[in-house]
């Protein structure tokens, strides 16, 4: 029904992952599997909607109408059994410009603010960027497994004083879906601790089958206080190049100061045809998303399965979700600098760096599986044939 084995060529489109190994100093013989789009056509009702949106021929300032928003809360309620009002919805481009806001909007310079590496390298940039102080709360993997390390991130918060922490949940690149246990212990110490937390969601719908995510309130309801929950369609519907998100503050003061913020910043409003995108994804991608996270989920399988079977001293670190691989490569004896080498100019892959999601990560890349198995397979071989030459 759905074209996931489809090998789509996407070359020539100016995709980031697919046309910009010139521009950003990659090998063009390197085969792209990092950055966080898919390789899959999105569904159908996504096209025509910004086929009929396009038929009209003009294309000026645009609100976001009734249906867009009762889409998102329907979704909500579905998915999560959260129930959403529309009030507290809020448009920004994309869930990092939406980080960066919410820094200006509630620290100042100096403020300590934590996040949990190895986690995506844009939390880092936009604290160190805002001129804010960084701290960090590593997770702990012990097995294959990333934990939290609650004891440690009481005392950060407490001899910081942290500000604000910035929550990836699910978690970017190990791929933890946050148990209710886990969230809930994170949100009682920022709650006692008068900690502002600002929730990076744009992995929601990610979840592998028979997972489920908690959006931080609807699991602990007085998080409605001093949370901001970012969410996007990007991920979940491989829209991301269509600029749109929805950031859900249910605290009315929260929300006119990060409201301000938006404006002040011109960040307000978003793409014409992502709103249209969005509304048809959330209205009408159910069962497009669920096939697709179950064909990413058999991806993951065979991926450990290969590894397992011919290259047993890499491993895969256990996920709940994503279409991100968290892959331990220690066991091959490089530095962060040589494993990368090794991997763009030996076994032809681009993949992202562990380093880069902090130091935390050396060792480990990033390895994109929301992509045709035969991409995969080929993938898997290149690198078996370039271990195998070691």
């Amino acid at each position: 029904m759905y074209k996931f084995d489809t090998l789509i060529e996407r070359r020539g489109t100016g995709s980031v992952k697919w046309d910009g190994h010139a521009q950003l100093g990659f090998p063009a013989d390197a085969l792209p599997l990092w950055v966080a789009d898919m390789d899959f056509p999105v569904p159908a009702e996504i096209t025509e909607a910004i086929k009929k949106r396009i038929a009209h021929e003009v294309y000026g300032y645009t609100l976001a109408t009734d249906s867009y928003y009762d889409s998102i809360r329907g979704w909500m309620e579905r998915r999560y059994s959260w129930p959403v009002a529309r009030e507290w919805i809020l448009t920004v481009p994309g869930v990092v410009p939406a980080i960066n806001l919410a820094l200006h909007a509630f620290t100042k310079p100096g403020d300590a603010v934590l996040i949990q590496p190895p986690v995506y390298p844009p939390f880092s940039n936009a604290v160190l960027g805002n001129d804010r102080r960084l701290i960090k709360n590593p997770l702990v993997l012990v097995g294959d497994r990333y934990c939290l390390d609650l004891e440690d991130f009481e005392a950060k918060v407490v001899e910081n004083r942290v500000r604000l922490f910035v929550l990836c949940s699910p978690h970017n690149p190990v791929g933890r879906v946050w148990s209710p246990e886990e969230l809930s212990a994170m949100a009682e110490i920022c709650l006692r601790r008068h900690v502002l937390i600002v929730a990076d969601e744009i992995h929601q719908d990610l979840a592998f089958p028979g997972v489920r995510h908690y959006p931080l309130p609807a699991l602990v309801p007085a998080c409605n206080e001093n949370t901001i929950i970012c969410t996007a369609p990007s991920k979940s519907f491989n829209i991301a190049g269509l600029q749109t998100s929805n950031i859900i503050v249910p605290d009315p003061l929260l929300r006119e100061k990060y409201a301000a913020a938006a404006r002040c910043w011109g960040m307000s409003k978003v793409n014409a045809l992502g709103l249209v995108a969005c509304e048809a994804a959330y209205t009408y991608g159910a069962p497009w998303l669920d096939a697709a996270m179950a064909y990413v989920a058999a991806n993951g399988n065979f991926v450990r399965e290969y590894l397992g079977a011919n290259l047993p001293q890499l491993k895969v670190t256990e996920s709940q979700g994503l279409f991100l691989l968290w892959l331990d490569l220690r066991g091959l004896g490089f530095t962060a600098e040589e494993l990368e080498t090794f991997l763009l100019h030996r076994a032809r892959l681009w993949l992202n760096q562990g380093y880069t999601f902090g130091e935390e990560g050396r060792g480990f890349v990033r390895l994109n599986i929301a992509c045709p198995r035969a991409r995969l397979e080929q993938a898997l071989g290149q690198l078996e044939a370039a271990v195998n030459q070691l």
